[in-house]
């Protein structure tokens, strides 16, 4: 064990926000089961860690949760995530049904972040996020290098991924 490999390590501090979200998807890609149109409760942790506390505070909670659930709740709470080629996305759209389309070549501008991700799996959710706690923390206070860290996403009581940031 090198004990000096703590002492060159800076210092992180961290805070965590969890939401969740009732969201439908399906996954025809992969065949079984997740080809049919299903929901889960889905838990999210977006995680956000600083080298400093200068201020006090990594960021203030108040404002990242708002940012966050605001986009959740807008966008994929009680609706469906399909991908764009879906033949179910038309039908849902034409029908007035809230849906976000992962991969679509036209994508709205809340679908970007999902644009190169090709199917809503469980693993493409946590990438989603973590793109949205990005942007959500680039536009708030928080300490200088402050980034998002983690996401994880938990779509069933059994089943989770994780992102984590490629600057770690």
């Amino acid at each position: 064990m090198d004990i000096t490999s703590t002492a060159t390590r800076p210092d992180r501090h961290g805070v965590t926000v969890r939401h969740n979200f009732e969201t439908a998807h399906r996954l025809p890609h992969l065949g079984g089961k997740c080809t049919n149109l299903h929901g889960h409760s889905w838990w999210v942790e977006v995680s956000a860690v600083a080298p400093t506390l200068d201020s006090g505070t990594v960021v203030e909670f108040g404002s990242f949760k708002s940012a966050l659930r605001s986009w959740i709740d807008t966008y994929l709470d009680h609706g469906a995530m399909l991908g764009f080629d879906d033949p179910m996305a038309k039908l849902l759209s034409d029908h007035g049904s809230k849906l976000f389309r992962f991969g679509a070549p036209d994508p709205l501008p809340a679908e970007e972040p999902a644009a190169d991700l090709p199917h809503p799996t469980v693993e493409a959710v946590a990438v989603l996020l973590g793109r949205v706690a990005e942007e959500a923390l680039a536009g708030l206070a928080h300490v200088p290098g402050t980034r998002i860290d983690t996401v994880s996403v938990t779509e069933t009581h059994v089943n989770n991924a994780v992102w984590r940031s490629g600057s770690s």
